[in-house]
C-alpha cells in the first residue's frame, strides 16, 4: 500500500505534499473528510510500533481537554485518534511496510528518499 493521511487545510501538510510529490499510485486519503477506519489504524500502529506514535500532542483539543494532565493508555491514544481527526500526527506516510509519521525535517527527508527510490 503507498498512502498518504494528511489534513488538506493544513498549511505543512500541504507544503510536504508538495515537497514529496507523490508519484500518481500513491492514494491521498483527507481525513477531515474521510475518516480513519478502525483497521486503518490498527494497521498504522502495527508499523508504528505503538499507537501514541501517531498521536499528536499538539492538538488544539489535547491542551483544552487537560489530557497532558493524564496518564493516557495505547487504548486512549486509540480512542482519541478514532474519536478526533485532530488527534492523528500528521501527515502519515504509508509506503509497503514502512510508515513516516510526523512532520519534521527528518521524517519528511526519509520519506522522500524511500518514495524516490
Amino acid at each position: 500500500m503507498k498512502k498518504i493521511f494528511h489534513l488538506s487545510t493544513c498549511d505543512t501538510c500541504q507544503r510536504i505534499l508538495k515537497e514529496l510529490e507523490p508519484p500518481k499510485d500513491f492514494k491521498l486519503q483527507d481525513i477531515k473528510t474521510e475518516a480513519i477506519t478502525l483497521d486503518q489504524l490498527e494497521s498504522m500502529a502495527k508499523l508504528s510500533g505503538s499507537y501514541e506514535s501517531l498521536f499528536s500532542k499538539r492538538a488544539r483539543l489535547y491542551k483544552e481537554r487537560n489530557l497532558k494532565d493524564q496518564k493516557l493508555s495505547e487504548a486512549d491514544y486509540k480512542t482519541l485518534i478514532l474519536e478526533h481527526y485532530t488527534f492523528l500526527k500528521r501527515p502519515v506516510i504509508v509506503i509497503e511496510n514502512d510508515i513516516f509519521v510526523g512532520n519534521s525535517k527528518a521524517v519528511v527527508a526519509a520519506a522522500k528518499a524511500k518514495i524516490n527510490s
